[in-house]
C-alpha cells in the first residue's frame, strides 16, 4: 500500500460497516420509493464519502487510485444506486476539474464537492452522440458583448447521472465549429440556475432505483469566460478521456463489488436451501456455478488493482482501463445471472433482492463507453502500439 496501511485498513473496515449496517437494510425502501434518505446521504456527508478521491488541500481524502479502488469494491456490496449519489462528485463530475481546472475553478469547487454541499455532473453525451463522442453538437460561441466576456452553450445532454440533483455541471461543447473532430471541443462548469440551462424529465430506467438521470438542456445559456475549464479552449475532449479513464477503472471496481456481493448472497442460498434431502449447495452443477463465479472475480480483482497500480504510477492505463472495465463489467453480468439461477423460482422474486441486481448491473456494460468501444479501444491502442 502506498499509505499507511493501519489507516486504510480502519477506512476500508468503516466503509464495510457503513454499507452492512446503514446501506444493506435501506435497500429495499430505496428500490421502492426511487429515494435514497436525507438521513443516509447526510450520514455520506459526514463520512467524506464525497471527497475520497479529491486532493486533500481540497479538503479531500486524496486516495491513490489503488485505495479508491479497494474503497470501492467496499462499497460495492449493496446497492450501485448509493454509490452513484456520491461518486460523481469523486469521479466523472469533479475529475475534470481535479487533472485540468484552474486554481481559481479548485479552490472554487472542490471544497463544496468534498463537502457533498453540491453533487456535480458529468455532461458529454448527447442524443446523437453517445459512443462517438467527438461529434457532439452543443455549441459554445464566445459573446464579449453586453455582460462581459461569456460563452453562449446550445444544445442538449442526454443520460446525465445525478442531473437532477446536480448543482454543477462539466459540459463539453464545441468552440470550434470549424473542427469537426475532438479538436474543437472545450470543457465548462456550469451552474445549476444559470438562466438557459434546464432539465428534462427524469429518466425511467431498468434499474438503478434511486440513482437519477436526466436531460441538460441548454438554450441561449450564457456561460462566463472564466468557467472555461483550464482557461483554455480545445482541449476539453482530451479532458474527458482522462476522466473516462479513470472512470473505467472506477466501474471495473464496483462491478467486482456488486459481484462480490450477489455470489456471497448465492452460496448463502445454496447452504440453506434443500432439496432431496440435502443443501442444494452438495450439487455438483450449483458448484461449478459458485466456482466459476469466484475464479472470475479473482480474475477481475487482480486486472482493477493491476489497473489502478499503473495509473498511480502515472503510466498511459487507457488500455488496461479498457480491459478491466470491459472483463469486470461483463464478468459481473455472468455472476448476476447465474446467482439468479442458483436462486432459482426464488430469484425471480421481488422479496429476494437478486433480481434487483441482475437489473441494476446490466448497466455497466453500457455506460462509461460499451463493452464494443472497449473492445475497439484496446484493439486499436494495441495496433498503434505495433505500427509506432
Amino acid at each position: 500500500m502506498i499509505r499507511d496501511q493501519e489507516t486504510l485498513n480502519i477506512l476500508l473496515d468503516t466503509l464495510s460497516r457503513f454499507v452492512r449496517e446503514r446501506l444493506v437494510p435501506s435497500e429495499a425502501a430505496v428500490a421502492e420509493t426511487d429515494r435514497i434518505p436525507d438521513k443516509i446521504v447526510a450520514e455520506m456527508r459526514e463520512l467524506g464519502l464525497f471527497g475520497l478521491s479529491i486532493p486533500e488541500e481540497h479538503g479531500g481524502m486524496g486516495l491513490t487510485m489503488e485505495e479508491e479502488v479497494l474503497a470501492t469494491f467496499e462499497i460495492g456490496r449493496t446497492s450501485p444506486a448509493f454509490r452513484s449519489f456520491f461518486a460523481t462528485n469523486n469521479g466523472i463530475g469533479g475529475q475534470g476539474i481535479v487533472i485540468d481546472g484552474t486554481p481559481e475553478q479548485k479552490a472554487r469547487w472542490l471544497p463544496r464537492l468534498v463537502s457533498g454541499e453540491v453533487i456535480g455532473s458529468f455532461a458529454l453525451t448527447e442524443p446523437d452522440s453517445g459512443s462517438d463522442a467527438a461529434s457532439l453538437r452543443t455549441s459554445a460561441i464566445r459573446d464579449n458583448s453586453g455582460d462581459g466576456d461569456h460563452y453562449v452553450l446550445n444544445g442538449t445532454k442526454r443520460y446525465i447521472t445525478n442531473a437532477p440533483e446536480a448543482g454543477v455541471f462539466t459540459v463539453m461543447a464545441r468552440t470550434d465549429p470549424a473542427k469537426k473532430g475532438a479538436d474543437g471541443i472545450s470543457a465548462f462548469i456550469v451552474e445549476r440556475g444559470t438562466p438557459g440551462l434546464s432539465l428534462g424529465t427524469p429518466d425511467g430506467k431498468m434499474g438503478h432505483k434511486g440513482s437519477h438521470t436526466c436531460d441538460v438542456i441548454f438554450e441561449d445559456c450564457r456561460v462566463p469566460a472564466a468557467n472555461l475549464i483550464g482557461g483554455k479552449e480545445g482541449v476539453g475532449f482530451k479532458t474527458a478521456m482522462k476522466v473516462l479513464d479513470k472512470g473505467r477503472i472506477n466501474i471495473a471496481a464496483i462491478s467486482v463489488g456488486v459481484a462480490e456481493r450477489m455470489l456471497a448472497d448465492a452460496l448463502r442460498y445454496a447452504c440453506e436451501r434443500r432439496q432431496f434431502g440435502k443443501p442444494i449447495a452438495e450439487f455438483q452443477l450449483i458448484q461449478a456455478m459458485l466456482a466459476d463465479s469466484k475464479a472470475e472475480i479473482y480474475a477481475a480483482r487482480s486486472m482493477v488493482i493491476d489497473a489502478a497500480r499503473r495509473r498511480d504510477e502515472g503510466r498511459d492505463v487507457g488500455t488496461e482501463a479498457a480491459c478491466a472495465k470491459m472483463f469486470a463489467s461483463e464478468m459481473c453480468g455472468r455472476v448476476a445471472d447465474r446467482a439468479v439461477q442458483i436462486f432459482g423460482g426464488a430469484g425471480y422474486l421481488a422479496e429476494y433482492g437478486i433480481e434487483r441486481f441482475y437489473r441494476d448491473v446490466r448497466l455497466f456494460r453500457i455506460f462509461e463507453g460499451t463493452t464494443q468501444i472497449q473492445q475497439l479501444v484496446i484493439a486499436r491502442n494495441m495496433i498503434r502500439a505495433e505500427t509506432a
